[in-house]
């Protein structure tokens, strides 16, 4: 229990301090080998009743001083450190010596000039995006890979290079101009948006939502629309990301097990959030641009304004969905169309399209969920228990799990199967 509690503060952390410590050194592998050290001594240190009144200032003094010692072994040589990095402290209370040496409004800033250098254009875009999945958001390679529906091994691969890439060009740590950013602010937007939907919905963990992960996503968004007032897509990222986050509490019961939309109680859902996303969404679309942030926040938006789940707008959902699909033609967004063809044409003809997304979604649980679903509509339950063990074969967090294996139960219980599969 305990670790569990450090390791939360310490993802929560995470953006930050790294952001801070590759400022600092202008490494990135630096900065992450420098965290890394600085979160076994918060591992050692950190204790409930003497916990630091700042996190994340505690990490990023502490990292800083593992990196300094890192260079001096390295360079077998006194290294005279940069004036913001003195003094080292003596392990009691380093963010109070932070206080004194560093502004804290500059360092949380410091994660949007970090997403800045992992989207230049030295990188190809699946490279800078993937590079900012792992170094800004902490995400592990296999949880990117599901992102990206590859294999983990390919995706590390990918980082790798992409690491090596941004050393060889020596680039400087710093906020890039107006030219440069907008260059790269669609990556950094879609950086943004992945960092979020793993918030929303986590691909491994005990935690289905990493509220951290959001609550930052929806800061770097609105950082962004501050950058760049007149860009709608932008508007459409952050309308997006409150208009989702506005369920947060109804997507989990008191036991911490998910809650499908069907099901969630929606006077728990927050009308300050959706108020806001509307708003912005409203702005965003005047501008008569339409990208694929609007499309997504306008669909998230059209579920929020039925007060009942039957009373759904799925004509117009399904509407949302055809233009996005030639916006941004993916394998998921396939799968979310037909799940909306379901419930206007019935299950038969939604599993029929269903079929030609089995290759490029094989590893991904969602899909194995949705087909199953659609078995057990038609009667097909013992291919429906089949697909729904698959799902939970490919499904990441504890919470994932628990709601597909209550959903075999109730297959079980209603006496669908005569020898249900016994599952250790």
């Amino acid at each position: 229990m305990q670790s569990a509690w450090l390791s939360t503060h310490l993802r929560a952390a995470r953006p930050r301090v790294l952001a801070a410590l590759n400022r600092a050194f202008g490494d990135i592998d630096l900065a992450e080998d420098a965290f890394q050290e600085a979160s076994l001594k918060a591992l050692k240190s950190w204790q409930r009743d003497a916990f630091p009144k700042d996190p994340a200032a505690w990490l990023i003094v502490a990292g800083r001083n593992a990196g300094i010692d890192a260079l001096r072994k390295k360079s077998r040589e006194t290294l005279s450190a940069p004036e913001d990095l003195e003094p080292a402290f003596d392990g009691t209370h380093p963010e109070d010596e932070l206080t004194r040496s560093l502004d804290q409004s500059v360092y949380r800033d410091d994660i949007l000039r970090l997403l800045f250098t992992c989207c230049h254009p030295v990188l190809r875009r699946e490279q800078q995006i993937a590079l900012s999945l792992k170094i800004v958001a902490g995400l592990s390679v296999d949880e990117i890979a599901r992102a990206f529906l590859v294999q983990p091994k390919t995706m590390e691969q990918r980082i790798t290079r992409a690491k090596k890439r941004l050393q060889a060009a020596k680039l400087p740590y710093e906020e890039p101009d107006a030219k440069a950013r907008a260059e790269r602010f669609s990556a950094v937007a879609n950086a943004i948006y992945l960092v979020f939907n793993e918030g929303y919905s986590a691909s491994q963990g005990p935690e289905l939502i990493r509220a951290t992960l959001c609550e930052e996503a929806i800061r770097l968004a609105r950082l962004l629309v501050r950058l760049y007032p007149e860009e709608p897509e932008l508007r459409g990222l952050l309308a997006l990301c409150l208009i989702q986050h506005s369920r947060r509490h109804a997507r989990l019961n008191s036991d911490g097990e998910a809650v499908t939309l069907e099901d969630q109680d929606r006077s728990t859902w927050d009308r300050k959030l959706i108020a806001e996303g509307n708003i912005l969404l409203e702005a965003a679309l005047r501008r008569a641009n339409p990208g694929p942030f609007q499309i997504e926040a306008a669909i998230a938006a059209t579920h929020t304004r039925s007060t009942h789940y039957e009373e759904t707008d799925w004509v117009e959902i399904d509407r949302l969905y055809r233009a996005l699909e030639v916006i941004r033609p993916t394998p998921v967004v396939a799968l979310n169309r037909i799940v909306v063809l379901a419930k206007l044409s019935g299950p038969r003809e939604a599993l029929t399209r269903l079929e030609r997304l089995a290759a490029p979604l094989e590893r991904y649980a969602s899909y194995y969920a949705v087909k199953g679903s659609f078995l057990a509509e038609l009667g097909e339950t013992e291919e429906a228990r089949q697909t729904f063990e698959k799902a939970l074969d490919y499904s990441g967090t504890d919470a994932e799990r628990r709601h597909i294996l209550k959903i075999l139960s109730n297959l079980d219980k209603a006496n669908l199967l005569p020898h249900p599969k016994k599952r250790a």
